[in-house]
Formats: C-alpha cells, sequence, structure tokens
C-alpha cells in the first residue's frame, strides 16, 4: 500500500494533452493534478473512464451573472445559478463582468460584486473590470488598484448609453492598460450607426423584430472593429474583440493580425447555430434570440468557421447574459425591437454545441477544442498555468466526455435560472457527463455536487509585460 495515496485517480480515459491525447490515468492530490501516467496507484476515490475522453475543465471568459439593473431589470442568473449551469456544460472557472456605468465608482462595484459572488459561487470565478466612465481618479488610482488585486482584464464598450466611451476616453484607457499589463475587451459596434438607423425605423413604423439585426448593422461591426484595431495600434497594447458576429469583422481582425499587430478576438455559439432567421419570426418568440452584435445572416457562419479554425478568432466563449422571456417582451405583444434587453443564456450548452459541430463535425481536432474552450481563454486573461490545461501542477479542473451521447436540448434539462433556451430543440452529439473542479467531483451524470460558496475567488496575473517607456509614435 502507498504511503500517500492519490485523493483521486482518473483511469483509463482518453486524455487531451496540449499536444497529444493519451490513454493515460490522471492522479489528483490536494486539488493538482500530481501524476499522469499508466496504472496509478491506490486513491481514496477512483473514478473509471474507460470509453470516455478526459478534457480541460471550460474556462469562459464572457458571462453576465448577478449583473446590476439593466434598464430597471436584472440578469436572470446570479453566481449560484450561472454557475451551477456552467459546471453542468462541463465549465470549471468563470469570468463574469463587474459594470461600472457614468457616475459610478468601479472598486465600490466591485467590491459589491465580491460580497455577491463570494457566498454563492459553486465552481473559481473572477471578474472583469467594465469601465463605463474612465475619470481621473479611475485611471490613476482605482483601475490600477483593481488590476494589482487580480482584476487585470478591462471592458471597454464603443456603444450603449451609460456606456459608450469616445476615441479619446479608449485611447486613455489603452494607455493605462499598456503601462499596467492587462488585456482590454472591446464591444465594437458603431454607436451613431445603431442611433441613425433606429430613429428611421421607428419613425417609419418598422418596428418588427428583424429590424433588431438591421439597425446592428454589419458596416458598424466592421467599421468599429478597425477604429478599435487603429487606436490599439496607436498606442502599441493589445486588445481582444468581443464576440465577433460579421465576416466583416473577421477580415479586419485577419489583417491586423497580418501586419504583425497583437490583436486577439472571440466569438460565441450564437454566431455559428443562430441566424438572422431565428429572430425574424412572425410573433415576439424570436426576442429569445435578440442579443448584440445579433445573429447574422447565415452568409456570416462561413467566415465565424474558418476564423476559427485558422486562428484569427482564438477564443470561444458563451457571452451569457440571461433574461426571463417575459422580461424581453414586458411592452407587450408590440414590443418594438430596440425596447427589447438584449442577451441570451448559453453558458451550459457553449461546449456541447461546439464539441458536437467542431470535433464530430469532423473539422476541428481535439486540441483544438480543448484551447478554444479553456487553454486560450486562459493564456489571455492570465489564468495560465493553473488552469486551462491537462499538466503536472495545473488544478485539477477537468471535465469527462460522452462523445457519442446524443442530446436533444430542452430548457427543462437546463440549470440556469432562465425561463427559455434559444437552441431549444437541437440535437447535437456529445456531453460532458461529469465535471471535477480543484479535484473535487461537482457534476456526476445527472447529480450535483457542489454547494453555493466552494468557487473561490482566482486573482488572475497580468497577461502581458507592463510598458512603461511611451510608444513609438510619442517618442518619435
Amino acid at each position: 500500500m502507498s504511503e500517500h495515496p492519490f485523493d483521486l485517480v482518473i483511469r483509463g480515459g482518453r486524455v487531451v494533452l496540449p499536444d497529444a491525447t493519451k490513454q493515460i490515468d490522471i492522479g489528483i492530490r490536494d486539488g493538482l493534478i500530481v501524476a499522469l501516467d499508466e496504472d496509478l496507484g491506490e486513491a481514496h476515490r477512483e473514478v473509471q473512464a474507460e470509453g470516455r475522453l478526459v478534457l480541460p475543465g471550460g474556462v469562459d471568459t464572457h458571462c453576465h451573472m448577478d449583473q446590476q439593473p439593466w434598464e430597471g431589470k436584472s440578469t436572470a442568473d446570479d453566481f449560484n445559478t450561472g454557475t451551477l449551469s456552467a459546471l453542468c456544460g462541463g465549465t470549471t472557472t468563470v469570468v463574469s463582468f463587474a459594470m461600472q456605468m457614468r457616475g459610478q465608482s468601479l472598486r465600490a462595484i466591485v467590491e459589491d460584486y465580491h460580497e455577491r459572488a463570494g457566498p454563492k459561487a459553486r465552481i473559481d470565478y473572477g471578474f472583469h473590470l467594465i469601465v463605463g466612465d474612465p475619470s481621473a481618479e479611475a485611471l490613476r488610482e482605482e483601475i490600477p488598484g483593481l488590476i494589482a488585486e487580480g482584476c487585470t482584464s478591462i471592458k471597454i464598450y464603443l456603444t450603449y448609453d451609460g456606456l459608450k466611451l469616445d476615441d479619446y476616453e479608449v485611447l486613455n484607457v489603452l494607455d493605462l492598460a499598456r503601462a499596467q499589463g492587462a488585456m482590454v475587451m472591446v464591444h465594437a459596434e458603431n454607436d451613431a450607426c445603431i442611433r441613425w438607423l433606429t430613429e428611421k425605423f421607428i419613425a417609419a413604423r418598422k418596428t418588427q423584430l428583424r429590424y433588431h439585426e438591421k439597425a446592428h448593422s454589419e458596416i458598424g461591426d466592421r467599421e468599429a472593429t478597425f477604429r478599435a484595431i487603429s487606436l490599439s495600434e496607436l498606442i502599441e497594447t493589445p486588445i481582444l474583440v468581443s464576440h465577433v458576429a460579421a465576416g466583416g469583422a473577421v477580415e479586419e481582425i485577419r489583417r491586423a493580425k497580418a501586419r504583425g499587430l497583437p490583436i486577439y478576438a472571440e466569438t460565441c455559439p450564437q454566431y455559428l447555430f443562430l441566424s438572422a432567421d431565428d429572430i425574424d419570426t412572425h410573433d415576439l418568440s424570436g426576442a429569445k434570440c435578440v442579443c448584440t452584435p445579433p445573429p447574422r445572416d447565415k452568409s456570416n457562419q462561413p467566415a465565424i468557421w474558418t476564423g476559427i479554425l485558422d486562428g484569427t478568432l482564438e477564443v470561444f466563449t458563451s457571452d451569457h447574459s440571461p433574461w426571463h422571456y417575459a422580461d424581453k417582451i414586458a411592452g407587450g405583444p408590440n414590443t418594438p425591437f430596440h425596447r427589447i434587453p438584449n442577451g441570451i443564456p448559453g453558458i451550459e450548452t457553449r461546449l456541447p454545441l461546439l464539441f458536437s459541430a467542431g470535433v464530430n463535425g469532423g473539422r476541428m481536432s481535439l486540441q483544438k477544442f480543448a484551447d478554444l474552450t479553456a487553454g486560450a481563454p486562459a493564456r489571455l486573461f492570465g489564468l495560465h498555468p493553473r488552469k486551462g490545461r491537462i499538466a503536472l501542477g495545473a488544478d485539477a479542473d477537468l471535465a469527462i466526455w460522452d462523445a457519442a451521447r446524443s442530446v436533444t436540448i430542452t430548457n427543462s434539462a437546463l440549470h440556469h435560472n432562465t425561463d427559455y433556451t434559444p437552441y431549444e430543440g437541437q440535437t447535437i452529439k456529445g456531453w460532458p457527463i461529469m465535471t471535477i473542479s480543484r479535484g473535487d467531483i461537482v457534476w456526476d451524470d445527472g447529480k450535483v455536487l457542489a454547494e453555493p460558496g466552494r468557487g473561490q475567488f482566482i486573482a488572475r496575473e497580468r497577461p502581458f509585460p507592463p510598458q512603461q517607456a511611451l510608444s513609438k509614435v510619442l517618442a518619435s
């Protein structure tokens, strides 16, 4: 008998490592992966994984939980139900948004989010800083202090009243991010285009749901993406373009990468598995698919797939932003498109949708899938090497998959606190049947084993080295 048995051994699964897939055992002790080999010794607990895949637990770096009221309404999921839904879908780490709007203290917002998340989160979590008011005080004191405490990413918006920044403010935020080594995420839509088109449609009494997609034009996505890249190039600091929906935006990102710029990008399930057709319904049921940027015409989907497969889009996240359907259509049967809250649920279905179409669909390798959904987000947002990979010394965050399981998605089988899923009735192949977070089995094929509050706040590292020197433009 071994003097120091493992706490847990996962035996005989096909383990998806960063560079290979091997049939080996995984030994876990004190929440960490401490052995990767064949025929490991005894353990206090064993999981038989023969015939199953063992993948890194998903890392979802774009989700909204327990968000403060937006236009008088709150998101449907708090950190309890949001992280519950995540872990049931194979995700073990989430990074949610602490949202500051004009006139608010970002420090107070983050402190409030700690109070909201600490007693509720079932898996590990972090916070992005949504900067909606980059005042001199926030830039000088609040943001650097919060970055030092492990909130090492900033999100900025080029649209939305109360959140949108002008170009001058964007440059100030990018300059701070350069000095601090933080990642900046950009919601890249052209605000003036949206406002102008919306006003024209409303004046013409074109208020049906389909005009949501038309008001948020693909041209506006492309322009805002190009502008964000240009401002990033001027300051010489990396950015990540969030939730890329349109082929034109993919082209702008690809051109920037070809010039050697540190531009990163993510996309989401709604841009592969939904389309503008799902919004354009005779009744208001299409409101269930309203988000921004909206699902585009299906002609954009090949460009999104190509962007994923050629590395233009490194990250695949959920942008889980759940609303109850009743809140979506609170204005009644004639609710105009511009009064419907933006956002859809998807944290539990993110991984299975991509696995089914990507891996089982023959489009991508297991390594590519694992990197899109765990490895790359961990690296880009300061969670590496602790999260996002199966490796010695990493947290034992794992998902065991039945790659052949056929599942028809129904909202009744999901665990979010929302009364619908936009993917209702879609049949997919492949589903995570067990989720392990820091060595604890938190989901066992229908049984939830994680209690609220077991999740830990992860103070993330700075993803880039701070650059105190002036950019070449200023130094010339």
